[in-house]
C-alpha cells in the first residue's frame, strides 16, 4: 500500500514538473542556427536556407512549425526579410519573448547574446569570447528590407555564393568595434569580406542565421 502511494506521488510530481515547463519551450518561434551546412553563405537560395532552419528545428523537436530564415534578397524579385517571418509574437527556446510583432522586432526587441539562443538553447559566442561568432547573415537594412541601389552585393548572390561576394550581417550580441547604432545592430551591422566560411569567420561569424516560425 505504501509503495502504491509512493508511486502515485512520484507520478503526480512528474506531471506537475511537465506542467511547469513553459509551453513556449515546446513551441519556440525564434532561434539562431547552431551550425552552417558547410558552404558559407551558399544555402541554395532562400528555399535552402529555410530548409536548414526547418531541419535544425525538427532535430530539436520543433519541426511541427513552419520555419523561415531571416534573409532578404535583391534584384527584380527582391524579398524583404521582415515580410517572410510571420506576424509574431516570437519566443526563444526558453520562453523569453523576443518581439511581439514585426514592428517591435525592428524597434525595441529583446535580441541579446543571452536571448538569441540556438535551437538547442545554447548561447552563441560573441565579441570577447575565445571564438567570436556574432555575425549573423541577414542581407538586410535595419528595418528588415532588401538593399536598393549601390551595385554592391549584399546577399552573397542571393544566398547562392560560397566564394566571391559579400553579405550584410547583424550582431546578435549587440557588440561592435564602434560605439554606435550601426555597429551594434542585431540585423544590419556591416558587410562581410567574402562568402566562404573562411571569409565569414574572419570578421567574427560562422555562417549562422536567425530562424523564425512563420505560422
Amino acid at each position: 500500500m505504501r509503495r502504491t502511494i509512493l508511486l502515485v506521488a512520484l507520478a503526480a510530481a512528474a506531471v506537475a514538473g511537465c506542467a511547469s515547463w513553459p509551453a513556449a519551450n515546446r513551441h519556440p518561434g525564434f532561434f539562431v542556427t547552431s551550425s552552417n551546412p558547410g558552404h558559407g553563405a551558399d544555402f541554395g537560395g532562400l528555399a535552402g536556407a529555410d530548409a536548414h532552419c526547418q531541419a535544425l528545428a525538427a532535430a530539436a523537436g520543433y519541426g511541427n512549425r513552419t520555419w523561415r530564415a531571416y534573409l532578404s534578397t535583391t534584384g527584380a524579385d527582391a524579398v524583404n526579410a521582415r515580410d517572410r517571418i510571420g506576424r509574431g509574437p516570437w519566443t526563444n527556446v526558453k520562453g523569453v519573448v523576443i518581439a511581439s510583432d514585426v514592428a517591435e522586432l525592428h524597434g525595441t526587441n529583446q535580441v541579446t547574446k543571452e536571448t538569441a539562443l540556438t535551437e538547442r538553447g545554447e548561447i552563441v559566442p560573441g565579441r570577447g569570447d575565445p571564438v567570436n561568432r556574432h555575425d549573423i547573415l541577414t542581407g538586410s537594412t535595419p528595418d528588415g528590407r532588401a538593399t536598393v541601389g549601390g551595385g554592391q552585393d549584399t546577399t552573397c548572390g542571393n544566398w547562392t555564393s560560397g566564394g566571391a561576394g559579400s553579405a550584410i550581417v547583424g550582431h546578435h550580441d549587440r557588440q561592435g568595434l564602434r560605439d554606435d547604432v550601426a555597429s551594434q545592430s542585431w540585423n544590419s551591422s556591416h558587410a562581410t569580406r567574402g562568402c566562404s566560411l573562411e571569409a565569414l569567420k574572419s570578421t567574427g561569424g560562422g555562417g549562422l542565421l536567425y530562424c523564425f516560425a512563420a505560422d
